[in-house]
């Protein structure tokens, strides 16, 4: 099966949202085959509300990723998502991804109040979730993390951590205590993986070295196969599709 039966949509938060979420997206399965794909590790957390004609209506949440996975799109499946920037843990859901790393959990059935029927329409769906949260919200964002976060963001991972420490008066060590508190992983390997999603649109053209944030070829190679489990060249290929997120998600 090809990611062509793959419905796929995207829509951008409000920008009242837009320090917590990333996007919103939904993924229709509209045959009655499985679909076998590998995610790869792209620096968000997701909420997932799905179900199939096979399993009953579900929430999970995802931690980060820092390897590839192996996972299967049911036949005859909704899912309708939203991807989260690292700030909404703390200021919108109050739990932490620590344990999550590369593994995904259960979230209760009645989560958010999203019923089954919530899956038929994405813009409903996208109007629901977002007054949801901005009910939710926690109050103005501490300005250091805001600000490290916009840095982190903006220069898709190449700020060397010493800089960005230096950039919000914040020293590294309390960096990576707050990043292992929430999130699992430390700075300086989130950076490392923002810097390889932000490769993506150049190994879709083609361009199997380097423009940037690398420091040469080889550098270039050993990340992206760290991240993907194979070569720039392979990942190019993206043979069957299996890569999800290179064949449909964006890397904005």
């Amino acid at each position: 099966m090809a990611i062509a039966d793959i419905e796929y949509k995207l829509a951008q938060p409000d920008p009242a949202l837009s320090d917590f979420v990333e996007s919103f997206w939904m993924l229709v399965n509209h045959t009655d085959e499985e679909k076998d794909v590998v995610v790869l590790p792209d620096g968000r957390f997701d909420i997932f509300f799905s179900c199939s004609a096979i399993e009953p209506f579900h929430v999970t949440v995802s931690g980060l990723a820092n390897e590839p996975s192996q996972s299967a799109i049911s036949p005859q499946s909704v899912i309708f998502a939203i991807s989260f920037k690292l700030l909404a843990l703390e200021y919108l859901l109050d739990f932490t991804i620590a344990p999550l790393a590369n593994k995904v959990s259960y979230l209760p059935t009645g989560f958010w109040n999203i019923t089954p029927d919530n899956l038929t329409d994405f813009s409903t769906f996208c109007d629901k979730v977002s007054a949801k949260m901005m009910s939710l919200l926690k109050g103005k964002v501490n300005e250091r993390k805001q600000k490290l976060m916009e840095l982190i963001y903006s220069s898709q991972g190449a700020l060397p951590v010493h800089e960005l420490s230096d950039s919000v008066h914040w020293s590294s060590r309390q960096i990576n205590r707050y990043f292992q508190h929430w999130f699992g992983v430390s700075l300086k390997t989130y950076c490392g993986i923002l810097r390889y999603r932000a490769s993506f649109d150049q190994i879709r053209e083609g361009k199997l070295f380097p423009d940037q944030n690398f420091t040469d070829q080889a550098h270039f190679i050993k990340d992206v196969k760290k991240y993907s489990g194979v070569t720039p060249k392979e990942l190019t290929r993206n043979e069957n599709d299996r890569f999800i997120q290179f064949s449909t998600l964006s890397t904005k």
